[in-house]
């Protein structure tokens, strides 16, 4: 399965188990989604467990909040991650004080599915990554996957999970992985060992990341896109270093990340999103604060830029192989 294909079988599979799960969003029912993640999944469980919304992202999410109090799990999507900012009082406000300010008696099992992140030229209205906003505010979870294999489990688990979860999706890579090289051949899943997913049901715990690769001498931290272009950036340059997918940044795998960066005693973190207060800060900070004293090298950032996403300038602003490559010499000379 390619990603897309595996997210939707995620959700078909959910529905198949649980009739508590709905669909919802903006073209998800008989479009089956403007990127096709929902196709077929209102003809086989019917309109009144996938259905359309209209273009209100506020409206969206609150209806999902109070869908997730009645017992209900919904599965709301937000067409471009860019469009959820209408949403963040729902979410913020609602979804993820529910639980704490009912002492338990109410719930919010709610998965946001959305597309986030560039590569695609969609200009700074379809190519942002908010994700910091959320691992920022306490009673959400953030799950970005980066294969199809992950991304299926990893929806599987959120669905199930009884707080709210942002499950972004890297548009980028949702027909197949990218190498950071806009400008060769795109590439398919087809053969990939992390597009063998199965068909049946089967869950990642959320909280856990995937050493990508294993290495001795730098650690990578990443996820969703740059994972696989900093693959290519090691694989190319013959670099030593251990690759540490996140999965999700809400839980944390923090115990993997400090064996990792206690083992190497180099870190270079590398996202997407702009640099300023972005994940990546967080991320340094909690490596700063358990690692000091087994540090060879400061660690280093590679990052989107403080800017809104330029659509003429796009790979400029893409955190790609020079800049990857640039930052890993940089660290190793230290």
């Amino acid at each position: 399965m390619n990603m897309i294909q595996a997210i939707n079988s995620a959700m078909d599979v959910m529905m198949d188990r649980d009739p508590t799960v709905v669909v919802m969003g903006e073209d998800v029912g008989f479009f089956g989604g403007v990127f096709r993640a929902t196709a077929g999944l209102q003809a086989k469980h019917g309109k009144n467990r996938v259905f359309d919304t209209p273009i209100t992202e506020c409206g969206i999410i609150g209806v999902a909040v109070g869908m997730g109090a009645y017992g209900l799990r919904p599965v709301p999507e937000i067409q471009f991650a860019d469009y959820i900012y209408p949403a963040l009082d729902q979410l913020v406000s609602e979804a993820a004080r529910l639980r704490y300010r009912s002492a338990g008696e109410f719930i919010a099992p709610m998965t946001v599915r959305s597309p986030f992140g560039g590569g695609i030229f969609g200009g700074q209205t379809h190519s942002q990554s908010p994700e910091g906003i959320f691992t920022h505010c306490s009673g959400i979870k953030t799950v970005i996957p980066s294969t199809p294999y992950d991304a299926k489990g990893l929806l599987i688990a959120a669905i199930e999970d009884n707080d709210p979860t942002i499950f972004f999706e890297p548009k980028r890579i949702y027909n197949g992985p990218f190498d950071g090289h806009y400008d060769t051949p795109a590439k398919s899943w087809a053969g990939h060992a992390d597009a063998q997913v199965p068909a049946g049901y089967y869950r990642i715990p959320l909280g856990k990341a995937r050493i990508a690769r294993e290495g001795q001498a730098l650690t990578i931290l990443c996820y969703g896109t740059m994972v696989h272009v900093v693959e290519n950036v090691v694989a190319a340059h013959g670099v030593d270093a251990e690759i540490i997918d996140l999965r999700s940044l809400v839980p944390l795998d923090i115990d993997t990340i400090e064996q990792s960066v206690r083992k190497t005693g180099r870190c270079l973190i590398v996202h997407e999103a702009t640099r300023t207060s972005g994940f990546g800060a967080e991320l340094l900070a909690q490596v700063q604060e358990r690692c000091f004293y087994h540090l060879e090298a400061p660690i280093e950032r590679v990052t989107g830029f403080d800017t809104p996403y330029p659509h003429s300038l796009e790979w400029a602003y893409f955190p790609g192989p020079v800049r990857i490559r640039e930052a890993i010499n940089k660290i190793m000379k230290d």
